[in-house]
């Protein structure tokens, strides 16, 4: 069975010497930090034979959180360039196991596109877009710019997690001792929140009205959306939206869901009942999550052999033309 895994991170030596300097620091305190850093820095030959070991084809890769969305526009603007740079080069190496989501600097939102249409032309595959660009978010109309290219060229842009603005990081989780306080921000519990309610500031604020061809991807099995989507449906009705769908349509229609490393039963059988088979991806969340524990839980997913083919691989390949 083919294998395709489209949320999967590098970095690289100007992305640790800029946005990602912090992780860099954080990762000489402990092993895991250091692993993760060698792991997210080494893309070739020791990377495909990891996933040659717990059979991964193809890994869909995006540059390491926190991309570029917390940088000024000059900035994110040289980081995207660098990376995506960067990007083309490791996949000429291996051009059957690796492919590309294009880093964008969101602060320069006409620069973005053009990036886009740049990288896309080139071979990438869609978008990385990690979260809300300095506290602002997809639905303003600033950044309508890059949906607008995204839907032209008919690729996908994946939104990843990010921190939530200072602001509601000191209202809803401070006050807690700062370790506690981090993860409870973040992957914890903030950043999969933030990212639930990015995706229906973008439905709300009428993005899939105007662009109805785009498609958005999640990771961490939709982000707690599933969870909530009957709830939403009801409080969110058309009377009061005035758009031109129910929310639910929105979230079955223009939405895409990935494991991202939640490999958890009970999450994956809501995720399904609520989107059906086609809008599900397998994904690890390389080096997060476990290449081999990601190939065990797809085994061992209680659906068809068909449904199964659809989620590693025959999704993604539609989707990102893979």
């Amino acid at each position: 069975m083919r294998t395709i895994t489209v949320e999967e991170h590098f970095a690289h030596p100007e992305f640790f010497d800029g946005p990602g300097r912090e992780f860099k620091e954080q990762a000489k305190a402990g092993p895991r930090g250091a692993k993760l850093f060698d792991k997210l820095s080494e893309v070739g030959d020791k990377r495909a034979a990891e996933m040659d070991a717990a059979g991964i084809d193809v890994q869909l890769l995006s540059l390491q959180y926190p991309g570029t969305e917390q940088l000024e526009a000059a900035e994110a603007l040289a980081v995207a360039r660098a990376g995506n740079d960067f990007l083309v080069d490791v996949i000429k190496r291996h051009p059957t196991r690796f492919a590309g989501l294009a880093a964008l600097p969101t602060a320069a939102s006409e620069k973005a596109a053009e990036e886009l249409q740049h990288r896309v032309r080139a071979g990438f595959k869609g978008a990385i877009v990690n979260g809300h660009n300095r506290g602002r978010y997809l639905d303003d109309k600033f950044y309508w710019p890059i949906l607008e290219c995204a839907q032209a060229l008919d690729v996908p842009i994946y939104l990843h997690p990010t921190r939530p603005p200072k602001a509601v990081i000191d209202a809803s989780y401070g006050g807690l001792a700062p370790e506690v306080s981090w993860m409870l921000s973040g992957p914890g519990w903030g950043w999969h929140i933030e990212t639930a309610v990015h995706v229906i500031r973008l439905i709300l604020g009428g993005v899939f009205d105007r662009f109805p061809k785009l498609q958005v991807v999640v990771g961490h099995l939709g982000e707690g959306l599933p969870f909530m989507l009957p709830r939403m449906d009801i409080n969110f009705a058309q009377p009061l939206t005035k758009l031109k769908r129910s929310l639910g349509d929105y979230l079955r229609q223009n939405v895409h869901y990935t494991f991202g490393g939640f490999f958890f039963p009970a999450t994956f059988l809501d995720l399904l009942l609520e989107v059906g088979v086609e809008r599900i991806m397998f994904s690890v969340d390389y080096p997060y999550g476990s290449m081999a524990k990601g190939r065990a839980f797809l085994e061992q997913l209680p659906v068809s052999a068909a449904d199964r083919e659809c989620i590693a691989h025959g999704n993604a390949a539609r989707l990102f033309k893979l």
